[in-house]
């Protein structure tokens, strides 16, 4: 099974914020959102980044979840 890509968007003010994130790309991702948050030329506030952010660290904590539930489920009916 390949790799899964996540999209995380954003829709403001007629402006669009789409970015594609596989696992391995989680920490550049949050660094790209601060990026954005930074770059005056933009329409991207740091409270965007910090709701982006926890939303991002929200779907990593379930789906971590959801693999040790998996794994765990497997093992006990092995």
């Amino acid at each position: 099974m390949g790799e899964e890509i996540n999209v995380l968007a954003l829709v403001k003010d007629g402006h669009r914020y789409i970015f594609l994130y596989d696992e391995s790309s989680h920490d550049e991702l949050l660094q790209t959102l601060g990026r954005n948050a930074a770059d005056p030329d933009l329409n991207f506030s740091w409270y965007d980044a910090a709701v982006m952010s926890q939303r991002v660290r929200a779907l990593r904590r379930d789906k971590l979840k959801d693999t040790t539930q998996s794994e765990s489920f497997y093992r006990k009916s092995a």
